[in-house]
């Protein structure tokens, strides 16, 4: 698509329109098509909002900046797959948004990870300690392979309610959607997710 557009700083006190889903879709139309203005139209009725979203997630203003800055480069590189039957602009941009904080997130517990191994390794681990850590490693597997059989739906909902630490209300906002649907699709994930992990059984 060419050359990348310059990002302006994510703006800091702007209002941010609440009824952007008709006018995001046609501006992401038209940056798969490399019209740099439309894309800046984007950034601009966006950037709050999903900087907001990522400083939530990976809770570090610096680190926040960063990962913004690569969301919006993504959108830009990946506007043609964006799918207007599967779902609205915003919650196409706002999903982006959260895989790329989450993976920063992720990025950075497995580098301190690393460097606590490198240095467990320079002494006897107890017994328990390492018990402990199998336990947790398989706890995380459960969790992983619960979430892999919710809905698409369901499992972006519940990742930010969660995992995120969204009210339902945010969700909903980000998500593009009625409180009371974002609330369903939360507590039918939630039930699948007990019921996969055997919960109660």
């Amino acid at each position: 698509m060419g050359n990348v557009p310059h990002l302006t700083p994510v703006p800091s006190g702007e209002s941010v329109p609440e009824d952007i889903g008709a006018s995001m879709a046609a501006l992401l139309r038209r940056c798969a098509l490399g019209d740099e203005a439309a894309f800046a139209q984007v950034y601009d009725l966006t950037a709050r909002r999903v900087h907001g979203l990522v400083l939530r997630v990976v809770r570090d203003p610096a680190q926040a900046e960063e990962v913004t800055q690569e969301v919006y480069l993504q959108a830009w590189r990946t506007a043609t797959r964006y799918d207007e039957s599967k779902g609205s602009a915003l919650a196409w941009l706002m999903t982006l948004a959260h895989r790329r904080a989450v993976d920063r997130v992720r990025s950075a517990e497995a580098a301190s990870r690393q460097d606590t191994t490198y240095h467990q390794h320079a002494h006897t681990v107890p017994h328990d300690t390492t018990a402990e850590a199998a336990e947790s490693s398989m706890e995380a597997r459960r969790v992983r392979t619960a979430l892999a059989q919710l809905t698409t739906v369901q499992r972006e909902a519940l990742e930010l309610a969660y995992f995120g630490g969204y009210t339902h209300t945010e969700v909903a906002t980000m998500l593009d959607l009625p409180v009371g649907t974002a609330k369903t699709r939360i507590r039918d994930g939630l039930i699948r997710l007990r019921d996969a992990m055997g919960v109660g059984q």
